[in-house]
């Protein structure tokens, strides 16, 4: 494979304009796209960050085996206490996954999108795939279907894919190098034989850059996924972003590796270390420079159900649904009306964000904003948009970024639940301690309500809580919270990290 040529081809794109196949899905881009495009993703929790705040998804768990081997993956069974990708705790036949799917979208009308992602690779696995998405494409033709691949049998798999109407297709791609492949893929298993090294690496990467170009061609949409590797991938992943823009992918998701020593994976058992959320902020920024990224993936296990960030499986199990009664054309008229009650409150919250920006800021609040910093918040929220949970029932905050400019998404961060109940708040004291942590560089916290003893420690930790806003839609309360700051005189050009280290020099 001419890996300098791929390299020539993304330099070349580079400083190209947006085309219907590789513009991203941000409120502003949205507005650019073909509205074939734009109906393809604006109800994809994956493809949409405004999205995901109403809409559900659900992976099924068909696809057992997998043809490569990568340093960051232990497929786990019969485990409900991981949250990752490759663990499930149910293996489906494709008749129990349909039964399931057509229980579950009668249950959470929000779900709009089924999936295949493991916990092996699905194209690994084309028989019982392929038959799940014939059956789902007869039995519910309202779901939307998705696939995601390491992209080593996609090239042979395309055409059945188009044939199935999957519009939407995931390829994890850590890597467009063999050198670095090798560091990542001990083996694949390639023509009925195992290749190691940089041989395979490179077999796999010819395969995964060839079904890209595959699907771009046939109008299906493509999210590429990337690991951050420190010290293996990490500065590799802006080649990589360059590259599959080039080629007309339509998002790229670079995810955190997941390497705690647990979860029994060779990185994790060598003590390879995942990137601080930071470092994972800078490189996501610097391949944002070529393409859209997605910044709200939660990295979901095999068999996930529900919003992003949240996990309803324990509600489905096959027990649970053998005891269901579904009338799927009921549920599918109950869905379309819930469906465009949702399209609604977003068009309407898409409008009236176009009319605030192009309104004209006051010229008291402009010279206040001039010379302010960004400022990072960390929102509690249950879904919907808005600011709706308490501080010690969060699971995870959303991080978002202030500035002058606006405000923009910036990722999340997962906590272990502080408050369980009135009996037992305040007492988990090491989880409040790992919340506070995980909030490492944000400056403010907002949420619907918030006890005593969490808002102290927060001050403590130099974390502004704010429980001013609840039930307000999230980005207005951000950008409020941060022209309060600056009239307060709070958000001159030095950060308070900077101020420290002023003060100790």
């Amino acid at each position: 494979m001419e890996l300098s040529v791929i390299g020539q081809e993304g330099e070349a794109a580079a400083g190209g304009g947006c085309s219907s196949g590789s513009c991203g899905s941000t409120d502003d881009q949205m507005s650019f796209l073909p509205d074939a495009i734009r109906e393809k993703v604006e109800n994809h929790p994956c493809y949409s960050e405004e999205a995901h705040h109403y809409f559900a998804r659900m992976h099924v768990a068909v696809a057992p085996a997998c043809n490569i081997q990568c340093h960051y993956c232990n497929r786990k069974y019969d485990c409900s206490n991981e949250s990752r990708p490759g663990v499930v705790s149910e293996l489906l036949t494709p008749e129990q996954a349909i039964k399931k799917t057509k229980a579950v979208a009668a249950t959470i009308p929000q779900m709009t999108v089924l999936g295949i992602a493991g916990p092996g690779d699905p194209l690994a696995n084309p028989e019982r795939t392929f038959e799940t998405f014939r059956g789902l494409s007869e039995e519910a033709p309202d779901i939307k279907l998705c696939v995601s691949t390491n992209g080593l049998a996609l090239p042979e798999s395309v055409d059945e894919l188009a044939k199935h109407n999957i519009d939407h297709v995931t390829i994890t791609i850590n890597c467009v190098d063999p050198k670095i492949g090798a560091q990542i893929y001990p083996w694949i298993y390639w023509n009925n034989r195992r290749i190691r090294g940089e041989k395979g690496a490179a077999i796999l990467i010819e395969q995964q850059q060839k079904g890209l170009e595959m699907l771009v061609e046939r109008g299906i949409l493509v999210k590429v996924n990337s690991v951050m590797i420190p010290g293996v991938n990490d500065e590799h992943l802006k080649e990589v972003s360059r590259i599959v823009k080039s080629k007309g992918a339509f998002l790229h998701n670079v995810m955190p590796l997941i390497a705690e020593e647990e979860h029994g994976t060779f990185y994790g058992v060598m003590g390879q270390r995942g990137p601080d959320p930071e470092e994972l902020q800078d490189l996501q920024d610097d391949c944002a420079g070529d393409m859209n990224m997605m910044r709200h993936c939660r990295q979901c296990r095999a068999d996930a159900v529900g919003l992003l960030g949240e996990d309803r499986g324990e509600e489905f199990t096959l027990d649970k649904i053998d005891a269901m009664e579904v009338d799927y054309e009921s549920a599918m008229k109950t869905r379309a009306v819930v469906h465009a009650g949702i399209m609604e409150e977003l068009h309407e919250k898409q409008e009236k964000k176009a009319r605030l920006a192009a309104a004209t800021v006051p010229s008291a609040a402009q010279s206040q904003m001039a010379d302010t910093r960004p400022v990072l918040m960390a929102v509690a929220t249950s879904g919907g948009g808005l600011i709706n949970q308490h501080f010690g029932h969060a699971t995870e905050f959303l991080v978002y970024e202030a500035a002058p400019t606006g405000v923009r998404f910036i990722g999340h961060r997962k906590v272990d639940q502080y408050c369980i109940g009135n009996d037992t708040c305040g007492e988990k004291e090491s989880a409040l301690s790992g919340s506070i942590r995980s909030l490492h560089g944000c400056e403010a916290v907002l949420c619907s309500k918030i006890g005593y003893e969490p808002w102290g420690q927060l001050e403590e930790a130099g974390i502004v809580p704010n429980g001013e806003h609840a039930m307000e839609p999230i980005e207005e309360a951000v950008m409020a919270v941060y022209q309060e700051m600056a009239a307060n005189g709070a958000l001159d050009k030095a950060s308070p990290a900077a101020k420290a280290q002023q003060a100790s020099a």
